[in-house]
């Protein structure tokens, strides 16, 4: 008993491996079933999500540009009439957050005045053409109310 008898494995060498943590399968009944990953399919359910994801924040952009064109269209109208405004005859000083009334002579002045067109009275109004109603506001540009 002093010599150790050389164990022989009775697997065939071909059916076992050194490193079965390599092996691209379970190497045991109880082992966790391994399946490669189909990239193809895996790359392209991450392409479609990102499409969606990046159509939705484009749309929402989209939409904020809209508003932006918008207020700016505002704005600019808003300028354009408070230069006919400041152009016209003013008998007085504007307060901002009042309403007044803009008219047009026969000349094609402007004239910014306090009273209505339907409050002049018996008379008419003295001037041509009633343009708008409108409202001087806080950063001195005025605003079409009628």
């Amino acid at each position: 008993m002093n010599k150790k008898e050389a164990f022989i494995n009775p697997i065939d060498e071909d059916k076992i491996t050194k490193s079965p943590h390599n092996l691209p399968y379970a190497h045991t009944v109880g082992g966790v079933v391994i399946k490669p990953i189909d990239m193809g399919r895996a790359k392209s359910n991450a392409i479609t999500a990102m499409h969606k994801q990046t159509n939705t924040q484009l749309t929402q952009i989209h939409e904020q540009m809209q508003l932006l064109a918008q207020q700016a269209k505002k704005i600019q109208k808003r300028i354009e009439i408070s230069e006919i405004i400041y152009g016209s005859e003013m008998g007085f000083k504007p307060l901002i957050g009042k309403t007044y009334h803009l008219y047009q002579r026969a000349n094609e002045t402007a004239v910014l005045s306090v009273v209505g067109p339907k409050e002049w009275g018996r008379k008419g109004c003295p001037f041509n053409l009633f343009l708008a109603t409108i409202s001087l506001l806080s950063d001195h540009t005025w605003e079409i109310i009628e």
